[in-house]
């Protein structure tokens, strides 16, 4: 497992730089991402950045499967991403309860964009693109964020949204869940 980097550390306020063709075509870096992603699987975390285990570089992945902290997140498939870029499709947005592996035991309202298409390369070097919506577009947002050294704590615009997770899971879950079905169901996933 790769040590994770918590708030306060430089390394989470850089800008990430990029990962040409050759450096990801590289043994090692495929071996990064894989200990990447056994990283982000044994902290049981919806996704996980490269700065947030001590690499700057532009590589994070996002996989929700059935995950203890997030139960209300709809499955989300492996998608490992070099390099991404968001690009924001209309001006509709939602308020996210995240929290992050970098900011243990916190969580915080943050306004998301409620559609967005994402473009990236595959661990294979392949271009990617999709459109993403909803919590699912929530969750690519802040992960993508990492690559600009932006936390979430960053974009709490009303600081009387942070909450320990015991205490957003008493007071605030059940009605953030109801939100968040409104929202599946008028943007979908």
């Amino acid at each position: 497992m790769l040590k994770i980097a918590h708030i306060g550390h430089p390394i989470l306020r850089e800008r990430a730089r990029e990962v040409g063709a050759s450096e990801l075509a590289d043994p090692a870096m495929q071996t990064f991402i894989d200990d990447l992603y056994e990283t982000m699987r044994d902290a049981n975390g919806a996704g996980i950045a490269a700065p947030q285990v001590h690499r700057s570089i532009r590589v994070c992945i996002v996989e929700v499967q059935a995950n203890p902290r997030y139960p209300y997140m709809p499955n989300i498939p492996l998608t490992i991403m070099i390099n991404p870029v968001i690009t924001l499709l209309g001006k509709g947005t939602f308020q996210n309860y995240e929290g992050c592996l970098s900011v243990p035991n916190l969580r915080g309202l943050v306004a998301r964009s409620a559609r967005i298409e994402l473009s990236y390369l595959d661990r294979t070097g392949m271009d990617q693109k999709q459109t993403l919506v909803g919590l699912s577009a929530g969750v690519f947002q802040h992960e993508c964020d990492h690559l600009d050294g932006k936390l979430f704590v960053d974009r709490v615009t009303d600081t009387t949204s942070l909450t320990t997770w015991a205490d957003f899971e008493r007071f605030h879950m059940a009605s953030f869940v109801a939100r968040m079905n409104a929202l599946v169901d008028r943007e979908g996933s």
